[in-house]
Formats: C-alpha cells, sequence, structure tokens
C-alpha cells in the first residue's frame, strides 16, 4: 500500500469516527466527554486533511482547496449544532448546511485522490 492509499484510509477513518460520534452526540445524550473526544477528532481530521492538500494539491489546487473549505465548514456546522442544542437552540439550518457541505466535501473528496466517479 503507498503513502497516498495509507494516508487517504487515515483520514477517511477519522472523518467516519467523527461523524459517528457527533451523531451519537447529537441524538443521544450529551457528555462533555464525548463532546472533547469529538473535538479531538477534529484536529486529527485536519491533520490528517492538511497533510493530503499540501502533498497532493498540485494535480488540481483549486478543487483541493474547496475541498479543504468545505470539510471545515462540515466541521464548523458539526460543533454549531451541538453548542446550539445545548444552548436549547434550533438547531434545524445547522443541519441542513451540514448536511450539504458533507456531501459537497464528500464527492470532491472521492473525486480527488481516488478519481471515483461518484454520481455514476
Amino acid at each position: 500500500m503507498d503513502f497516498l492509499t495509507s494516508q487517504t484510509h487515515l483520514h477517511i477513518t477519522t472523518w467516519v469516527i467523527a461523524i459517528v460520534i457527533f451523531l451519537i452526540a447529537a441524538l443521544g445524550k450529551q457528555s462533555k466527554g464525548l463532546h472533547m473526544t469529538l473535538r479531538l477528532f477534529y484536529i486529527l481530521i485536519i491533520i490528517t486533511g492538511g497533510a493530503l492538500f499540501f502533498k497532493y494539491q498540485a494535480g488540481d489546487p483549486m478543487l483541493y482547496g474547496m475541498k479543504f473549505l468545505f470539510g471545515i465548514l462540515v466541521i464548523g456546522m458539526m460543533e454549531m449544532v451541538l453548542v446550539r442544542q445545548k444552548k436549547n437552540k434550533p438547531t434545524g439550518l445547522f443541519w441542513i448546511l451540514f448536511a450539504v457541505f458533507l456531501f459537497i466535501t464528500m464527492f470532491l473528496g472521492f473525486k480527488l485522490p481516488l478519481n471515483f466517479n461518484f454520481l455514476a
């Protein structure tokens, strides 16, 4: 397995774990420990995504930059949902934005490093 594949797998694994933790925290009873664990995964996602971005952006820097931006927006919406839920404020808009940004990020993520046609 080459570096790109292992680095990509690590990045995808951190995303999957973070989304599972997020859904458990958002749909179940929130705990401070669970939220802090999710924040640790945010950092891991940014580190692994940043490593991929800086190593492989030469192929298509604009698309890689857009994926990086939308990935950060997904993390932001995850955090907004949890914080607003904790304060008993409405979260509907942030759930919608989370879903839209996640779809865009996944579309770009599958397209760029794996050359996988997401909608075919």
